[in-house]
């Protein structure tokens, strides 16, 4: 097994910014690269200093882009860097002298950059320079209106699908492909664009084809339709099905239930149906059966037989029930209870698996493992871009290190 993670000798610069920025230079620094993220300094002796758990394996400086001096130090370290990560409006970089065509145009000072620019809404659109967050991207997308939630409106799972998956994720890859493409192609950089709608509406390919018509994709899965007919709620694998679903318990826990195929709901059914008292089935006078699976009238009646079978018993006895079967039933856990099953540190670790090399194992010390108090770093980062002790000072002077720089020795 190799021992160098595989990126190793990546330099990254990452202007510090929100989630999906920081997520996707965190993906390449568990990989190894050299992640180094541009804080803004403080400038008051009230001003509050964030601390970013997306922030391991990295290192900050704080310098202020606005004053000249500053705008130098950060415009050197670029030019040593193989990846930028821009997480700002459009514009931003380019006002400050820091566009892609500084780097990667004709007389570009460092040919091989990979700049990597993420922003909410599609460059060229209407929304391309407004304000918005994960779920205005996740509304224009087109995907939020495919989600489950009540029966009067669609619901979010967080700011998972649009900021980190189709954001941050999204960018990495962007970025991977760029690097492997560099490698073949004479060692040229290139501009990467990423865009959380158009990451988000990449992502959700399968469902979004299936929303269009039956016919694209024949299958169980959707219902017949038309484009302008919504059908929320009444398909799969969108809380439409009884046999796809969250189920509460009687202590309040839940169980989800993901049997689609019929070998597995059969399996699901039994032993369900065993674990239930006897006078329960006597009540109803009813029960669902195996073969009427997929027939949708039957729906609503399964589904609320199956809400007032899973109120007779906790989360624990249920859990128990269905334990070491292809029931496809499982206990829904808290964060606490997965970070217990995983046997791991509370953050989770990098993933996918490598047969042959490894990320950057997590440090000993937890506390920074996860946090990064900006400018902790400056004082190294100067020193390898060659700013001795009076450029420093000329710095300080300047005010483009802030008053108060963490680890820096003037």
């Amino acid at each position: 097994m190799s021992t160098r993670p595989p990126l190793h000798g990546i330099k990254v610069v990452e202007f510090g910014g929100l989630a999906p920025g920081p997520f996707a230079g965190l993906v390449l620094a568990d990989w190894g690269a050299d992640v180094i993220r541009i804080d803004r300094p403080i400038s008051h002796p009230n001003d509050k200093v964030t601390e970013d758990v997306l922030a391991r394996h990295k290192r900050s400086i704080a310098v202020d882009t606005k004053i000249p001096s500053g705008r130098a130090v950060v415009k050197r370290l670029v030019e040593r860097a193989d990846v930028l990560i821009d997480p700002f409006r459009p514009g931003v970089l380019e006002r400050l002298g820091l566009g892609p065509e500084v780097f990667l145009g004709e007389k570009g000072t460092n040919k091989k950059l990979i700049y990597a620019r993420l922003i909410g809404f599609p460059r060229t659109g209407q929304y391309s320079n407004l304000a918005g967050h994960d779920l205005n991207y996740l509304a224009l997308s087109g995907v939020l209106s495919l989600l489950p939630g009540s029966p009067s409106r669609p619901t979010f799972p967080l700011n998972i699908l649009a900021d980190f998956a189709g954001g941050g994720l999204m960018c990495a890859l962007g970025i991977m492909i760029a690097l492997f493409e560099r490698s073949n192609n004479g060692g040229l950089g290139q501009v990467v664009d990423n865009d959380m709608v158009s990451g988000t509406r990449y992502l959700s390919t399968f469902p979004l084809l299936g929303s269009f018509a039956h016919s694209l994709i024949p299958s169980p899965l959707f219902a017949d339709r038309d484009a302008t007919t919504s059908t929320r709620m009444q398909n799969t694998l969108d809380d439409g099905a009884p046999f796809y679903a969250v189920y509460t318990c009687a202590d309040g826990k839940w169980m989800s239930v993901a049997c689609i195929e019929p070998k597995f709901y059969k399996i699901f059914l039994e032993k369900f149906l065993d674990a239930l008292p006897s006078e329960f089935v006597q009540q109803k006078g009813w029960c669902p059966k195996v073969e009427e699976q997929f027939v949708r009238t039957k729906w609503p009646a399964m589904k609320q037989f199956f809400e007032e079978g899973f109120k007779s018993f906790d989360r624990h006895y249920w859990a128990e029930v269905f334990n070491g079967s292809d029931s496809c039933a499982f206990p829904v856990l808290s964060p606490r209870e997965a970070y217990l099953l995983a046997s791991t540190d509370a953050a989770p670790k990098a993933h996918p698996n490598l047969s042959r090399t490894t990320p950057v194992p997590l440090s000993t010390n937890s506390s920074h493992t996860y946090l990064l108090r900006p400018g902790e770093h400056t004082d190294e980062i100067l020193e390898e871009i060659g700013i001795g002790k009076e450029e420093k000072k000329n710095l300080a002077k300047d005010g483009a290190l802030g008053i108060v720089q963490l680890g820096t020795k003037l």
